[in-house]
């Protein structure tokens, strides 16, 4: 069940929301604790829309409720005399609510610090309390957080709400229909969120279509730091979507060691992956088998779970990179031209070796100068310092840095005077549509090759891997022009 938090300010404001959510909700949480002024239960809960929880969290518990314990709770108890579905109390006030009965009741656990090392054994006492729910709401720092999570959600034996809190546990909210939770929490379009990492209603219905997730359902996501610029789940959800394939794919802020994240979550979730900045050849150490290319290269992109339980590692970067080339220049055009690499990480290993294959003369350039130097050594390519790209002579100019991606648009990897009429750029940023380069390129009467087309092609040949199914490949591109704008 998908239920929707509403943090309104008045009794009017609590009856307009809940009116407003309720054709798009199941339920929907009251939190009283942010009400001002005198709360008329009688009238809030007179005919409901839709089936109601009623909280009134304390500041202890992370809530706005400061005032006298024995009212807090006095209203819990009316409420569940009333209309309310459930009444959320905390884990330390249980034992205070009297005589409510018990399939009225979620008993909670919040946690806005930390995910504690002993959540089960709370999660545990909670689940024998008699509560007719039980709920566990912590803060993850980071993703290897969730997985004590997941775990609860798999393993529960009582009506369960469990999740992880903060931007780095939005999996726990978007997968809880396929551990069977009790219920998800979205956050209220029109107002504020009840609590850090809550997912807008809209975006749980049209991007994830959280309702039609279950335990049958296929788990996919892009592995990047950071992932909140990605139009990857846009793109693959809509894929799905327009195919009717029974699959979900997250936005995953994975921080640190990638190999330990997909790993872990092995024995819960994670039919396959869509791998980005900075983690394209650190992510190698979780696969069983590496395609011999991507091995070649030293950086993948795409992991699928394969039937028979192994990861698959895969890089479809580079082909998708230089069919977007050619389809500018035509194929054959790279054979003798001198390419000049600006960047040695994961998309410039891609594209620096698919240029080699094509035979093009490449020089590779990064403020990191070892990882050029390192690379050029294994493809036979040339270096220069990134100082000296206004004196490099090449016909194609690639960047395969994230120098102008989002939020930081007016960066560019090279200067404006090294652009002129007759040179062909690529640039593998795709968020904006449009960077720096490429509008200073087109003014200089350069040919573009921009970072979207290659994106789609990407997404393409990731889809068909994991799907086996042909990708709805305009409808890809449509959804990524029109949320880029």
């Amino acid at each position: 069940m998908l239920c929707v938090s509403l943090m309104p300010d008045t009794l009017d404001a609590a009856r307009e929301s809940l009116s407003r959510v309720a054709p798009e909700a199941d339920l929907a949480e009251v939190r009283l604790d942010a009400i001002r002024g005198r709360i008329d239960l009688e009238r809030l809960l007179d005919d409901p829309p839709c089936p109601v929880i009623i909280t009134c969290r304390p500041v202890r518990e992370g809530g706005l409720y400061d005032g006298p314990e024995a009212e807090r709770l006095d209203l819990l108890r009316r409420a569940a005399r009333l209309a309310a579905r459930y009444v959320d109390v905390e884990h330390d006030s249980l034992h205070l609510l009297g005589d409510v009965p018990p399939d009225r009741v979620i008993a909670s656990y919040h946690n806005f610090a930390e995910t504690p090392a002993d959540l089960k054994s709370t999660y545990d006492r909670l689940a024998a309390s008699g509560a007719g729910a039980v709920k566990v709401a912590v803060m993850a720092e980071h993703i290897l957080h969730t997985v004590p999570v997941l775990e609860i959600l798999s393993r529960a034996t009582v009506p369960t709400i469990a999740l992880s809190m903060g931007p780095r546990g939005v999996l726990t909210r978007l997968l809880a229909p396929k551990f069977r939770a009790l219920l998800t929490y979205a956050a209220d379009d029109a107002g504020p969120e009840a609590a850090p990492g809550q997912v807008t209603l809209n975006a749980m219905h049209n991007l994830y279509r959280v309702h039609h997730i279950g335990p049958n359902t296929e788990v996919y996501g892009v592995i990047a730091d950071p992932v909140g610029h990605s139009m990857s789940p846009q793109i693959h959800n809509a894929a799905f979507a327009e195919v009717g394939y029974d699959a979900v794919y997250l936005p995953l802020w994975v921080e640190g060691d990638p190999a330990a994240f997909v790993r872990a979550m092995a024995p819960l979730a994670g039919s396959g992956y869509s791998v980005t900045i900075p983690h394209k050849q650190a992510v190698m150490a979780a696969a069983d088998v590496i395609e011999p290319v991507a091995q070649r290269i030293g950086a993948v992109n795409t992991l699928h779970r394969r039937p028979d339980g192994t990861l698959f590692a895969t890089n479809t970067d580079w082909t998708a990179g230089m069919a977007a080339i050619e389809a500018v220049v035509g194929q054959g055009w790279l054979r003798g031209k001198r390419a000049l690499m600006v960047g040695a990480g994961g998309v410039g290993r891609a594209m620096a070796f698919g240029l080699t294959q094509r035979g093009a003369e490449v020089t590779l350039t990064d403020v990191n100068a070892e990882a050029a130097l390192s690379l050029a050594g294994e493809i036979g390519a040339q270096t220069c310092p990134t100082t000296a790209i206004p004196d490099q002579p090449c016909d194609i100019l690639l960047n395969g840095t994230p120098v102008g991606m989002h939020p930081q648009t007016d960066a560019s990897p090279v200067p404006a005077e090294v652009l002129h009429e007759g040179l062909v750029v690529y640039d593998a940023v795709y968020n904006p549509m449009e960077t720096r380069l490429l509008r200073a390129a087109k003014a200089a009467g350069c040919r573009v090759a921009p970072g979207i087309d290659h994106f789609v092609r990407q997404a393409v040949e990731q889809f068909e891997l994991w799907t086996g199914q042909a990708a709805p490949a305009e409808r890809m591109r449509e959804v990524v022009v029109k949320a880029l704008g």
